[in-house]
């Protein structure tokens, strides 16, 4: 069983790893690009880096504290993460709205487009494989982690089809749009995450 707790430990580990990158990658492409679904995508890595920081806390307390102080620990913080969610939505829809109101041209992103695809590729492998291990040890905090995972995977798509319209086809529009869509999955996350529906 400990095997399988380092195992959710590393999972844990890599997610922050590659978030942060992808992150750091997506905000630097976006603000070239002027595309703010790009850099919403990258805030929202971030966010997602901070729920896997909180899985490293928890599995790193594993067999050192009590499991109720786990949960405590646990509990608390994924609501923080939460409110996180609704403030990233806030600049985001503010950004989207404002370039489609004032028409501004987002310029087409090769690597945003690069950075999208392989979130596709990986995302869905590290959801299935946190999912195994969750049952496993029967932790809902990482089920719920993992729910996170295959939700970046929805943004990918989302972010793929706005930034893919836009560099073949000149659709700006898609940009801003793909942007309040990544927004209203911000705050279906954070919504979930505050109100405990995750669970």
């Amino acid at each position: 069983m400990d095997n399988l707790y380092r195992k959710a430990l590393t999972l844990s580990y890599f997610t922050v790893g590659y978030n942060i990158l992808e992150g750091v990658a997506s905000v630097i492409a976006g603000a070239f690009a002027g595309s703010i679904a790009l850099v919403g995508f990258g805030l929202d890595s971030f966010v997602e880096s901070l729920s896997g920081i909180i899985m490293i806390w928890r599995f790193r307390k594993h067999g050192i504290v009590s499991l109720e102080e786990e949960e405590e620990i646990e509990h608390r913080a994924l609501k923080l993460v939460g409110y996180t969610f609704f403030i990233l939505t806030a600049y985001i829809l503010y950004e989207s709205v404002t370039k489609l109101y004032y028409v501004e041209i987002p310029d087409t992103s090769l690597v945003g487009i690069i950075i999208a695809v392989l979130s596709i590729i990986i995302m869905p492998i590290l959801y299935i494989k946190k999912v195994q291990v969750g049952k496993t040890i029967g932790s809902k905090s990482l089920l719920s982690d993992a729910k996170e995972t295959l939700a970046c995977t929805f943004l990918s798509f989302a972010l793929l089809s706005g930034l893919g319209l836009n560099y073949l086809w000149g659709l700006w529009q898609a940009d801003p749009i793909v942007g309040i869509i990544v927004a209203l999955y911000l705050v279906k996350e954070g919504r979930e995450i505050v109100t405990g529906e995750e669970d």
